[in-house]
Parts: C-alpha cells; sequence; structure tokens
C-alpha cells in the first residue's frame, strides 16, 4: 500500500509543475483528494479547479465538524483553570490543573477515536456527495468491521510510522536550513508548501486501498 500510494502520488504531480503549484492553493489538495478517495487510478487530471476548490472546503468542513466535541471539551476544562488564575488561589488553581489535565486525556482518546473513524468519513462522503454519510458512524463501524479491526488499526499504525520517518527527515532538513539566516526560514516555508500536495495525495491513496481492500 506504501508503494502504490508512493508510485500514485508521482505519477499525479511529477511533471506536472502547473497542476503541482495549482493544489498548493488552500482547499486544493483536499478537493483533489475526493477524486483519489473515489478510487480513480491513474491519478485523476483537474478539468474544473473551480469545482476542485469547492469539494475541498467541503471535506475540510466534514473534518472541523469531527473535532468540534474535542475542541468544546478542551475549552470547557480550560475553564476551571483560567478562573483559578485569575482568583490567585493555589487549591482553586491546583483544582484547575487537575481538570486541565483530565480534559487533555479526554481530549486524546476522543482525538485517536476521530483519527479511526474520520479516513472511512472521507471517502463515504467522497463517494455519495452526502454530508450525512460522513457522520453515519453505525455504516463506518461496519465497514471497520469488514476491513477487521485488527488489519485496520494496524494499517493506520504503519502510516504513522511512516509519518515519523518522514517527519525526522523534514526535522534534520529544517535544521540544516535554520542555520541560514533569514533565508533557511524562508527555505523551509518553501518546501512545507511544496510537500503538501504530494503528502496529501500519498495519505488519500493509501487510505482509499484500506477502504477498498474488503473488495480486494
Amino acid at each position: 500500500m506504501l508503494s502504490d500510494s508512493f508510485e500514485y502520488t508521482k505519477e499525479a504531480v511529477m511533471e506536472k509543475w502547473v497542476k503541482w503549484i495549482l493544489l498548493i492553493i488552500p482547499f486544493m489538495t483536499q478537493g483533489y483528494s475526493i477524486q483519489v478517495f473515489k478510487g480513480v487510478k491513474p491519478a485523476p487530471e483537474v478539468n474544473d479547479w473551480v469545482a476542485t476548490f469547492i469539494d475541498g472546503i467541503k471535506l475540510v468542513l466534514v473534518g472541523i465538524i469531527y473535532f468540534i466535541p474535542i475542541i468544546i471539551i478542551g475549552l470547557l476544562f480550560m475553564l476551571p483553570l483560567i478562573i483559578a488564575g485569575l482568583t490567585g488561589k493555589y487549591s482553586a488553581i491546583m483544582a484547575g490543573v487537575g481538570a486541565a489535565f483530565l480534559g487533555l486525556l479526554i481530549c486524546i482518546i476522543l482525538g485517536i477515536i476521530v483519527y479511526i473513524l474520520l479516513p472511512i468519513a472521507y471517502i463515504r462522503f467522497a463517494r455519495t456527495g452526502s454530508f450525512g454519510d460522513a457522520f453515519n458512524f453505525n455504516a463506518i463501524l461496519a465497514h471497520i468491521g469488514k476491513i477487521g479491526w485488527g488489519a485496520y488499526i494496524i494499517s493506520m499504525i504503519v502510516l504513522v510510522i511512516a509519518a515519523f520517518v518522514f517527519g525526522i527527515v523534514l526535522a534534520i532538513v529544517s535544521f540544516i536550513l535554520m542555520l541560514i539566516p533569514v533565508l533557511g526560514w524562508l527555505l523551509f516555508f518553501i518546501i512545507e508548501l511544496i510537500l503538501m500536495p504530494p503528502v496529501g495525495i500519498f495519505v488519500a491513496r493509501y487510505f482509499t486501498q484500506v477502504y477498498d481492500s474488503v473488495a480486494a
């Protein structure tokens, strides 16, 4: 799956510089991912950039809605600490710290759950065009069950490991660039922009293969 995703990404952007640059525009890579999630192969061209942009906004909205509960819970559990800090009372501050820590744990757990559900939600939305299907948790869980929870979790761990390795390489590059005053920061920012489309396409293709592994 990793090698297929890599080849798919190369096919999508390599030597297609205009397409690559346009995908750097906000929401464009997300909109292109809609086509990837549909299982289109080989990597599709973009014939309607406006539609791709709008699709990207829709996909981002799905993700935001999934993260709203985490944001709300995080704020609610941080509120006691903020209020305690204003009072200046040690006991209240300690209680606020405890509440904030509990909120952090809950947010981490919810974040893991969202990470598990969101890829399937994205693909269901891409293939049906329905926001409702992106939040049909029974159908999402049923599909993960068809894939096999063990296989699905392993596939996600593999992607996390790949991202970790990629992150280390990027960190080394960034450290080297940071040694160059001013210009280093600019170069690193440019590299990050350039990498956004291929990374997004790679991840979308990877999860599409996971999703379609049931049929395989």
